[in-house]
């Protein structure tokens, strides 16, 4: 009877040393997958602002990107770039002196 004990305890532990690990691994995996959590990755991301569905499989789409506003004609077999803005707010701080010429 005390043999059974032993093992059952064994069996847990061993158990809970594995899920252990696999939740620690799973933790250090989303950090690395989590966009912003480097430095510069902010420049990277891709910010969905809108889409407005103007048939059965087909948008437009607003996304921001790298200080621009991007429209997206979406379709089932293609995606075109229906036109490009800078936003406002980087615009206004490049007039003000703020952010360094593009090169």
């Amino acid at each position: 009877m005390q043999d059974l004990w032993f093992t059952l305890l064994r069996t847990v532990l061993a158990l809970s040393l594995v899920l252990g690990l696999a939740w620690l691994l799973l933790r250090a995996w989303r950090s690395v997958q989590r966009p912003g959590t480097r430095a510069g990755a902010d420049t990277q991301t891709l910010r969905f602002v809108r889409a407005l569905p103007v048939g059965a499989r087909e948008r437009v789409v607003l996304i921001e990107h790298a200080g621009e506003r991007w429209m997206l004609g979406v379709s089932a077999g293609s995606v075109n770039v229906l036109a490009r803005w800078p936003l406002q707010d980087l615009q206004a701080q490049f007039e003000a002196g703020r952010l360094p010429e593009a090169s």
